[in-house]
């Protein structure tokens, strides 16, 4: 064993992190080793305050997801682009987000999550008010690029936020809050930006971020901050994970407009995906975390979860046009539709809390990943004469589904990884879903593209295939004899 040295003004007594050394077995016993070295959880009051802040972060973040599309038309009629380079603004902000994440995640372990919090709150805030005060395409697409920065640096951080600040026994149900503050912005965010654009212009959905950032800051020293590791930083791992993900996913765009382009891309990210793997191999911490991999609940989960998240994304970019060709509805009525999925979610975080420390994991998220696929069979299956009754019990049972999932096998990714690792592990979940949706969303292009009229059903039978991917890989994790692929 090593010891980490906290670098905290006042020189306080090093806290002792264990690194597992190459070859030795990175599963309960790390993690029972790791717990005596950091104290389980946050005290009260200061739990309530870290989470509080964590939940402004989660907000801020979604709210700019989802907020941007919306906003699309308006920004190309003010600056005079057409659609196709309006994408841009879009596109630009999720492939920083997914290239930067696990670099930054990395950093996060040597700066400090309070430190690193407050420096990516600040960028996105600077950002955010370049995106308002742009008057050309560049400008926007560079000040879009800098909020996936800051977004990314917040984004990295959530998984060791809540892991550090509510104790295992309690993980469960922060993981549901964090779950539930999504799902409730998710229906909230893309309303709140139609208004928005609609009352005001398009500038105001990247100010209406800024006060809440701001009130961030208040509670920012009670946010957890683990101790930091020390050691040289992997610069040429962290700009080949950026190409990486980067490639694929702009690969995987391609596949149904460029294929030559797309196989070139996908090529490249598979040669760097291996040197990676090569490189990181023997590293006690690397920037892509093939240390983590090796816990065999975390590897099921990370698939699980890419899959899963695929199938999401897909579905919320497939079903709006399937509803429109397939039963003529309005967008009234897709708006609604989509809400009856979010609140199905939302509903299930407490439940999924609750359940998620009493049974296993293997089985709640293959229930989850069958619940979803069924409510998206029921759609695809129903009727041109099916009612609106169908149509929103039948979303309602899909995002039942989602909300199920995500609590127990964010808790497995999470709660298996060495409490010194929880950055790493912070970043890779964040990763895998962003990486998962950016999947989604691209298979479910190619759909459109090769499937011409049946584009949209294509899409989302793509989403089912992918919830059902999940629900296999659940299923092997269930049947694994090793005892350290459950958690």
């Amino acid at each position: 064993m090593t010891q980490g040295k906290q670098n905290e003004a006042g020189g306080t007594p090093a806290t002792p992190v264990i690194e597992v050394r190459q070859g030795q077995h990175r599963g309960s016993d790390a993690r029972k080793a790791d717990a005596t070295s950091l104290p389980d959880g946050l005290p009260v009051p200061r739990r309530y305050w870290s989470a509080a802040v964590m939940i402004l972060g989660i907000t801020v973040t979604v709210f700019d997801g989802s907020m941007s599309n919306v906003a699309l038309p308006a920004i190309s009629a003010s600056l005079g682009i057409p659609a196709s380079q309006a994408v841009w603004v879009v596109l630009a902000y999720s492939l920083t987000v997914v290239a930067c994440m696990l670099p930054l995640s990395a950093v996060a372990e040597r700066v400090g999550f309070q430190r690193m919090f407050g420096l990516g709150m600040g960028i996105f805030l600077a950002a955010s008010l370049s995106s308002a005060l742009s008057t050309s395409m560049f400008q926007l697409v560079a000040s879009r690029i800098g909020q996936g920065l800051g977004s990314a640096m917040l984004m990295c951080l959530f998984g060791g936020i809540v892991r550090n600040t509510y104790p295992l026994s309690k993980l469960g149900a922060g993981i549901s809050v964090n779950a539930f503050t999504v799902g409730i912005m998710a229906v909230v965010g893309p309303t709140l930006g139609a208004l928005l654009v609609q009352w005001f212009s398009w500038q105001a959905i990247f100010l209406v971020n800024i006060p809440l950032g701001l009130l961030a800051y208040v509670g920012l020293r009670q946010l957890p901050d683990i101790p930091r590791r020390s050691g040289p930083f992997d610069w040429t791992a962290s700009a080949l994970s950026a190409a990486l993900f980067a490639l694929a996913l702009f690969g995987l765009e391609s596949l149904g407009g460029d294929p030559m382009r797309a196989a070139l891309c996908l090529i490249a990210a598979t040669l760097i995906a291996w040197v990676l793997v090569r490189r990181s191999w023997t590293q006690p911490a690397p920037v892509v975390p093939v240390d983590l991999l090796r816990i065999r609940s975390v590897g099921y989960a990370v698939g699980a979860s890419a899959l899963f998240f695929a199938a999401q994304m897909g579905a919320f970019v497939s079903l709006p046009f399937y509803f429109k060709t397939a039963y003529g509805s309005s967008f009234a009525d897709v708006g609604l539709y989509l809400g009856a999925w979010a609140i199905g979610g939302a509903l299930m975080a407490p439940v999924s809390a609750y359940t998620a420390a009493r049974y296993p994991v293997a089985i709640l998220c293959g229930l989850g990943a069958l619940v979803m696929a069924a409510g998206l069979t029921g759609i695809l299956v129903a009727p041109a004469s099916a009612g609106k009754v169908w149509l929103l019990a039948c979303m309602f049972v899909g995002g039942v589904g989602f909300g199920f999932f995500q609590t127990p096998n964010n808790r497995a990714m999470l709660g298996s990884a060495p409490r010194h690792r929880s950055g790493a592990a912070g970043g890779m979940q964040a990763t895998t879903r962003v990486f998962g949706q950016g999947v989604g969303t691209a298979l479910v292009g190619v759909s459109f593209q090769l499937g011409g009229a049946h584009g949209p059903a294509f899409g989302v039978g793509v989403a089912i295939t992918c919830a059902l991917g999940a629900l296999v890989i659940n299923v092997l994790r269930q049947l694994d004899p090793t005892p350290d692929a459950r958690f």
